[in-house]
């Protein structure tokens, strides 16, 4: 069985090819197979985000699919930044990180609460077979970034489990109790159950 992880983001796809490497599956990315557009995201919700790519990548690749939205829900800013987690502030991640941490910068660390979430859509275009499953990683946000590790606002955001920022995690640690690793999880487990059969 072959499944398709409909990104070219290399941190994601590491952790991904982790959690399932050892699945009866052959994990292919898009760099693997040359695909090079880009899916819009126009949903309001990581789910609605996570479908349309899922949909879109596996009917024009024929292959059963394996999509993700996730991004980072700050408590005090109404969940933002969200959905719009990636492109919240042009430029790069560090760029991003550092517009939260100065938009954060008054308030106070009781406050500053925040969790990672997100959404897997698992599709399979030779029956429009679509299942979907959440993660939620809860922390906060510190006051300045700490760790090497990770991508996106890991240096900054701190999780209450591991005591540590996610970037100062290895990527075994992060895999045990991040946001991706729990829908990964059951996607593993949906993956076995309803899509084996289909292919």
């Amino acid at each position: 069985m072959k499944l398709l992880i409909a990104s070219s983001n290399k941190g994601k796809i590491k952790e991904i090819k982790k959690i399932l490497n050892d699945f009866d599956v052959e994990l292919l990315n898009l760099d693997d197979i040359g695909y090079k557009k880009n899916v819009e995201e126009p949903a309001m919700t990581f789910e609605g985000n996570a479908i349309i790519k899922a949909m879109t990548i596996g009917e024009e690749s024929g292959l059963l699919t394996l999509a993700d939205d996730s991004g980072l829900e700050v408590d005090i800013l109404n969940g933002e930044p969200g959905v719009k987690s990636a492109r919240w502030v042009s430029g790069n991640d560090q760029d991003r990180y550092k517009a939260l941490l100065l938009k954060l910068k008054d308030v106070p660390d009781e406050k500053r609460g925040a969790q990672f979430r997100t959404v897997i859509a698992i599709y399979n275009p030779k029956n429009k077979k679509i299942i979907t499953c959440e993660g939620v990683f809860k922390g906060k946000i510190l006051r300045e970034a700490r760790g090497e590790n990770g991508f996106g606002y890991d240096p900054i955001f701190y999780s209450h489990e591991a005591k540590k920022t996610n970037a100062e995690m290895s990527l075994e640690e992060k895999n045990s109790i991040s946001h991706r690793a729990k829908a990964l999880v059951e996607a593993r487990r949906i993956l076995g159950e309803e899509f084996v059969d289909d292919n």
